[in-house]
């Protein structure tokens, strides 16, 4: 098994920034894509960012503002995000998986619990 543990969310006015943490742990062989996904209320999840071996993909209502990363050594996945709008409240989930084409169709086999992320004045 695998556990995904996400922090760093919180409440930021608007233009501001965070970042999110997502640290794996357990039975990590075979992953190789890690990334985030984030549900507003009343919305379906939808796909921000995933990183595997470099590459990098984004969805373009975060390009130019959000940037992943990861650490290998640490198994931790980064999302930094700058000049957040009020439209980037959501629940923000971390997910691991076997690439990047399962992670950007959120079928990658591990999911984080969600850490809130809250963009308001």
């Amino acid at each position: 098994q695998v556990q995904l543990v996400e922090s760093g969310g919180g409440l930021v006015q608007p233009g501001g920034s965070l970042r999110l943490s997502c640290a794996a742990s357990g039975s990590i062989f075979g992953i190789n894509a890690m990334g985030w996904h984030r549900q507003a209320p009343g919305k379906q999840r939808e796909f921000v960012a995933g990183i595997s071996n470099g590459s990098l993909k984004y969805a373009d209502s975060v390009k130019g503002r959000f940037t992943i990363s990861g650490d290998n050594a640490k198994n931790t996945v980064y999302l930094q995000m700058n000049s957040l709008k009020p439209d980037d409240t959501a629940v923000y989930y971390c997910n691991a998986g076997s690439s990047l084409g399962r992670i950007v169709v959120g079928t990658g086999n591990y999911w984080g619990q969600g850490t809130q992320v809250t963009v308001s004045s």
